[in-house]
């Protein structure tokens, strides 16, 4: 096949392509330039005679071009890559270009530039121009999707009440949107790996920055190809496909429950990634205060059933912007945030500091409840909350364990006359969930002098002994378990059982195990 300026690569591509390739240029001698290129074009590549080759139509080209820059006084060596490099590329370029969609190739602009600028020996310029046809691209997927939750899942922070719509894309830098694109499912894991090894190249070896690095034909193809096929080409999974539909279906339709329940097949099919960033999508839509109430009950209904596929790095996002959203004096969103963390029990993902204080807050609000008189009526509320703040595996922050223990310890032993019947198996269900060091925390609570004046009371010992059956599996530690021996065979009064000789010398040789 012939090089000509038919086709895909048209004239007025290329005599664009060479004057924005050549930017230097002024406007006088722009004009002689094109005065050159369209005499050129006349003379040496109009349709050739059979036995003309790529490597004669380039080679005429380029002697027009180079004497042109000669008679300007420009530079005209070291400018264009060899014909013989130029010739991989048009040996390959019907191919790849065949793999783009007809819908799409007559808008691709930039391709026609990159094929301008191959054609002309600037690969550093044709690669630019890929690059831009390539964001360009994948920037009208995005536009395709929900934008919103593209944001989600490309940006944090400060940065993303900055973008709202699609006029703020171009803010976007281009590792932002080809990761998000990824995250999002609009390119595959291997094509966000390719397109960074080309963004890497695109910044360093290309006429985007002044560079003397050297591109191969070879490489100037495949990296085409690869834009093509992993971005330009590259159908929308079903599954993308059907996670749009959902996050349309959520903000305009109501989800009943049986609706739910057929929605939640769905997120046994889906990729871990693509589980993180739907409750990552949810969380947006969640936490904007202009969302509808409608969208915020069909997220309390769909929430749950995803919830339990989510993995914990992105669970404990989620108590890093609530953080954040307090940092920031975002009551709202703060308040909306808590919301969504409330609907599936996942409070304990708050952030330590954050849950220190919180947790410290409910602990006297329960020793309080638990001293007063209608203790058997308040005390459930509090450990209900106590427990959410906890979480399914407690990792408490350290600077309220040791209290954590000994509030649950002494609302456990009750009261000496009753137990608060409703919050007694939440007590029991949070002790049998202590750490190894809890539990031993737990096991010589009785030094303690708010623990042993309980232990005055038959009720009070009769719990002490149930809680040693709740902590002594837990408790790894060979002195605790030893103690812990020696208090089932104490026969005395369990008031006074931490001035028991053995115990009380059993108790000073740990007393930094446990302080």
């Amino acid at each position: 096949m012939p090089f000509s300026p038919s086709g895909h690569l048209q004239k007025s591509s290329l005599r664009c392509g060479l004057l924005a390739a050549i930017p230097h240029l002024t406007r006088a001698n722009a004009s002689t330039f094109g005065a050159c290129f369209d005499h050129i074009m006349s003379q040496e590549l109009t349709t050739p005679a059979p036995a003309e080759t790529y490597d004669v139509q380039i080679q005429k080209f380029e002697s027009g071009l180079v004497g042109f820059l000669e008679q300007q006084g420009l530079p005209s060596t070291g400018i264009f890559v060899e014909v013989d490099e130029r010739l991989t590329v048009f040996q390959n370029l019907s191919r790849v270009v065949r793999l783009v969609p007809g819908d799409d190739l007559g808008e691709s602009i930039y391709i026609s530039k990159f094929i301008a600028s191959a054609a002309t020996g600037l690969f550093d310029a044709a690669l630019n121009y890929l690059w831009d046809e390539t964001i360009l691209q994948i920037r009208r997927r995005v536009k395709q999707y929900d934008i919103e939750y593209f944001y989600d899942n490309a940006v944090t922070g400060d940065r993303r009440n900055r973008l709202k719509g699609e006029d703020d894309l171009p803010k976007l830098d281009d590792y932002d949107l080809i990761s998000g694109a990824k995250e999002i499912g609009l390119i595959s894991d291997l094509g966000f790996k390719h397109l960074q090894y080309i963004n890497h190249l695109r910044n360093w070896a290309s006429a985007a920055h002044p560079n003397q690095n050297e591109i191969s034909g070879l490489q100037l193809i495949t990296w085409m190809e690869t834009c093509v096929k992993e971005v330009i080409a590259l159908p929308i999974s079903t599954t993308t496909i059907k996670i749009k539909s959902l996050l349309v279906g959520v903000k305009r339709d109501a989800v009943s429950d049986d609706d739910a329940r057929e929605i939640g097949t769905l997120f046994a099919d889906l990729a871990q990634d693509q589980v993180n960033n739907l409750a990552a999508g949810f969380f947006g839509i969640y936490t904007k205060p202009d969302t509808d109430s409608q969208t915020r009950q069909n997220i309390n209904k769909l929430l749950p059933l995803l919830w339990p596929r989510v993995d914990e790095d992105t669970r404990y996002t989620f108590g890093s912007k609530y953080s954040h959203f307090i940092a920031n004096a975002q009551p709202e969103e703060k308040k909306l945030a808590r919301e969504f963390l409330q609907v599936v029990v996942a409070e304990s993902y708050i952030s330590n500091d954050i849950r220190a204080s919180e947790i410290d807050a409910v602990l006297t609000s329960l020793s309080t409840a638990h001293r007063a008189f209608n203790n058997f009526y308040n005390e459930p509320g509090f450990a209900s909350q106590l427990k959410r703040l906890v979480g399914e595996t407690p990792k408490l922050p350290k600077s309220v364990s040791r209290r954590y223990v000994l509030t649950l310890v002494e609302v456990y032993l009750s009261n000496g006359h009753g137990i608060a019947g409703y919050a007694s198996p939440t007590y029991e269900e949070l002790i049998a969930k202590f750490s190894s060091t809890e539990a031993s925390v737990a096991a010589i609570s009785f030094k303690e002098t708010t623990i042993a004046s309980k232990l005055q009371f038959s009720l009070c010992q009769d719990q002490f002994k149930k809680l040693i059956e709740l902590v002594k599996p837990s408790v790894t530690s060979p002195p605790i378990r030893d103690v812990i021996e020696k208090v089932e065979g104490y026969t005395g009064k369990m008031e006074n059982m931490r001035y028991h000789k053995p115990i009380e010398s059993a108790l000073a040789a740990i007393s930094k195990l446990v302080n």
